[in-house]
């Protein structure tokens, strides 16, 4: 059964982000909260957790859209080829925010993505997800998590969260009620910027 934690996002409390990570170091399943909607993360380089996630989503691991939720731009060099400067101003601008930028993958992506030429990189501006990834020390690999109701698709409340997710994950952060739009997605492998899914983040960026 999952742990339930209270995290307050104006202050997360440092001894709380620390369990959250031990767990992920031990390849365990997190749900937290982000500035869209609640999101399933895990260790970016723990295959075994990987693994499960994309178990739970029904997809297979390679085929997966997972996007690498990063603390901030300072580690984007690890994972994507170089950007040009018109691309890197646009992610300079937007992030951290409701965005997902589809990015040119490089050599250094964890074996079991090697196959994808492109990564999308999410930076929210949620200090709860963004201390989790600063005291891990890299990225976490997430996805979000939808409803079955086709007329609300995410799920807002934590203890709804909680109850449906208990069996399924390590922890479930409870960070107030999430939001129920997912993010912009914008491919920035072309020449030019292009919309995939427009979301919670304005397109004047």
């Amino acid at each position: 059964m999952a742990e339930f934690i209270k995290i307050y996002e104006e202050n997360p409390n440092p001894k709380e982000i620390k369990r959250v990570v031990d767990v992920l170091r031990k390849g365990g399943l997190v749900i937290y909260p982000s500035d869209t909607v609640y999101a399933l993360g895990c260790d970016i380089s723990n295959q075994k957790a990987l693994e499960k996630i994309a178990r739970i989503k029904g997809v297979k691991l390679d085929k997966a859209k997972f996007s690498f939720i990063c603390k901030d731009l300072s580690n984007l060099s690890e994972y994507v080829k170089q950007i040009n400067t018109s691309s890197f101003k646009i992610l300079k601008r937007a992030l951290p925010g409701p965005y997902t930028f589809i990015l040119p993958g490089n050599n250094n992506l964890p074996k079991v993505f090697k196959k994808k030429k492109e990564v999308g990189i999410r930076v929210p501006d949620n200090s709860i997800a963004r201390a989790i990834v600063e005291e891990l020390g890299n990225p976490i690999v997430s996805t979000s998590i939808y409803d079955e109701d086709e007329i609300i698709e995410y799920t807002t409340d934590p203890e709804l969260i909680y109850e449906k997710w208990d069996k399924l994950v390590d922890i479930v952060i409870d960070g107030g009620y999430g939001d129920n739009v997912p993010s912009t997605v914008i491919s920035l492998c072309g020449d030019e910027p292009e919309l995939i899914r427009e979301g919670k983040g304005s397109l004047e960026i």
